[in-house]
């Protein structure tokens, strides 16, 4: 069997590039929050493998996720450190994770079934391997570049792992096309939960209260201008072939088409409601 590759470490970022003048207060704000939710995935891979306890090999792969979903976080909090000295990411991350809290313990997937969880992972990864694409295109500042590319990296190489599994799963439990669809969606409409408005609240603000929408619109609307019609049309061709659907059919084309022009109208919306 050929030895897997040795993975990055923060060590082989090259943090003397740095340059703060190329720095945007924008896009800072969203790799504070981005830093905080993926430190976080330490206890995503901890329910996960709750959920796959009779499963080693899968146990063995979530683990390892873990490891590199939380070194992402690490290596954001470090950037994030640079462009902002006072940005205390240990006391924002206590105050996220007290907050947004995992079923730990969970016997079984809150998808309904384990080809569901793997569905909704692939999901999750869709969508971080698009956003890491993008923002990489999008910073003009080098090291920050670096960090998004390697991470997008890893994140498609993350849902090809979880498309895997998956696979694996959907032979045993052979769940319908429309029952996978409903579980992509559901995903995917969880963007715009707590999560990544309380990752920006806390990495941001952290005092006062809370208004979820505010937040989450704050978080947004700085996000959807990243994206550009070839990161829409890869993360359609990826939820289609999650879900069993052909990735470059006309089907797909004609939805990132649609997911193109909602992604436009929806930073123009939010663009126009910003204080």
């Amino acid at each position: 069997m050929a030895r897997q590759a040795k993975h990055w470490s923060l060590n082989d970022i090259r943090w003397e590039r740095f340059d703060a003048n190329r720095v945007d207060p924008e896009v800072l704000k969203v790799v504070k929050a981005a830093s905080l939710v993926e430190r976080n995935g330490r206890d995503y891979a901890a329910y996960l493998c709750s959920v796959f306890a009779d499963d080693p090999q899968f146990m063995a792969s979530a683990q390892q996720w873990g490891r590199e979903e939380k070194q992402h976080g690490e290596a954001l909090a470090r950037w994030a450190q640079l462009a902002d000295p006072d940005y205390n990411f240990a006391n924002s991350f206590k105050q996220f994770s007290s907050k947004i809290v995992l079923p730990l313990e969970a016997d079984d997937s809150v998808r309904g079934s384990r080809t569901g969880e793997l569905i909704a992972r692939c999901m999750v990864e869709v969508g971080t391997s698009s956003y890491y694409s993008a923002l990489a295109e999008a910073t003009q500042e080098p090291v920050l570049q670096e960090i998004c590319r390697r991470i997008a990296a890893d994140e498609l190489r993350h849902y090809k792992l979880f498309y895997t599994h998956m696979k694996r799963y959907q032979r045993r439990e052979r769940l319908t096309l429309l029952r996978r669809l409903f579980v992509a969606m559901w995903r995917i409409g969880e963007t715009e939960d707590d999560e990544l408005a309380y990752a920006y609240y806390a990495a941001n603000v952290g005092r006062g209260p809370y208004d979820r929408r505010a937040y989450n619109r704050a978080y947004m609307r700085r996000a959807y201008r990243f994206y550009r019609p070839h990161h829409v049309a890869r993360g359609v061709a990826m939820i289609f072939k999650a879900v069993g659907l052909r990735p470059h059919s006309l089907l797909s084309q004609w939805a990132t088409r649609l997911v193109c022009r909602f992604v436009s109208f929806r930073a123009q919306r939010l663009a126009a409601t910003a204080p």
